[in-house]
């Protein structure tokens, strides 16, 4: 009874989900405070609608008592790619809104306050707002052109040092797996301890990775006007970032090209914020694509908007 009471009132869960290029996270806000979460391997966008229909049953919770929905996804930019997947999404909800998985982790680091959020983990973006609401970001161009200073960036780096050297069983290995992003991405935490233990061929190739994330952040600010003189608002997302010293080094980096920076620490992850999305939702509101993002007036040094992340 209580249960189709709640279908009848048109839901009462509010689910916020985060699908990067290694992980799946949700999370539920429901009646009376109750709250379910959820972390495991990610999927395609095409499984996920698959994917959630099972959580939802693990959760016990139906589609028709998800009042709504907001999905934060890894490559998610056009607005036809933000409909295609809420349209994909929307026999999970009542109301669904999808958007790129960094514009959720810009808002869970900074609160809508204006700054550069830095995402490293299995791919690497900056994405920053300025005091006026204009948007900028740099990188998310994906494994095979870009994302440079990434963790599979560095996986996939250290890969090619080690074939260079004869080591050719592993690379060719890791290469031909179908899941071979997340797994060379996953080698990444193990090139930063033989760095910090005095590989020198590890350090450096960390030092690359640390300067090639400082860039992309100089050029969103760059791109955004900001003055290298004003501290630089900043926050981080993603598991390489999570390390403090790496991160640590990326500011060191940011420094030595004259930024003066202001890093603080992220208010809540990129999930919290989806489901707070979720849950502000309006009655109206049909599946759809989120707000997109503006792209700053062209000038020098300004981030340009590939389509793929």
């Amino acid at each position: 009874m209580a249960r189709a009471a709640r279908r009848a009132s048109g839901g009462a869960w509010a689910i916020g989900v985060d699908l990067g290029g290694s992980r799946l996270r949700a999370v539920a806000l429901g009646p009376r405070g109750a709250r379910r979460r959820h972390a495991g391997p990610a999927v395609t966008r095409a499984e996920l609608p698959r994917a959630l229909r099972a959580l939802w049953r693990g959760w016990g919770v139906a589609p028709a008592e998800v009042a709504g929905l907001a999905v934060a996804a890894r490559g998610v930019w056009t607005p036809a790619e933000r409909r295609a997947l809420a349209r994909g999404l929307a026999p999970l909800a009542r109301r669904v809104r999808a958007l790129a998985d960094v514009e959720a982790a810009h808002l869970g680091a900074l609160g809508g306050a204006p700054g550069v959020l830095l995402l490293a983990g299995t791919g690497s973006i900056a994405l920053g707002r300025d005091g006026r609401g204009r948007w900028a970001r740099a990188g998310g161009l994906g494994p095979l052109v870009g994302d440079e200073g990434s963790a599979f960036w560095i996986g996939a780096a250290w890969l090619r040092a080690r074939a260079a050297a004869g080591e050719l069983a592993r690379a060719r290995q890791l290469g031909s797996r179908p899941d071979a992003v997340a797994r060379i991405a996953a080698l990444a935490p193990a090139v930063l301890a033989r760095a910090r233990g005095g590989d020198r061929a590890g350090r450096q190739l960390v030092a690359r990775a640390q300067h090639h994330l400082a860039d992309a952040v100089r050029q969103v600010a760059a791109g955004l006007g900001a003055r290298k003189s004003a501290p630089l608002a900043l926050s981080w997302a993603g598991g390489l970032l999570e390390d403090a010293r790496f991160r640590a080094g990326v500011w060191r980096a940011l420094r030595a090209a004259g930024w003066r920076t202001a890093p603080r620490a992220p208010l809540r992850p990129a999930v919290e914020a989806a489901a707070e999305m979720a849950r502000a939702l309006g009655p109206d509101r049909r599946p759809g694509s989120g707000a997109r993002l503006r792209r700053p007036r062209a000038r020098a040094g300004s981030a340009p908007r590939p389509r793929g992340r």
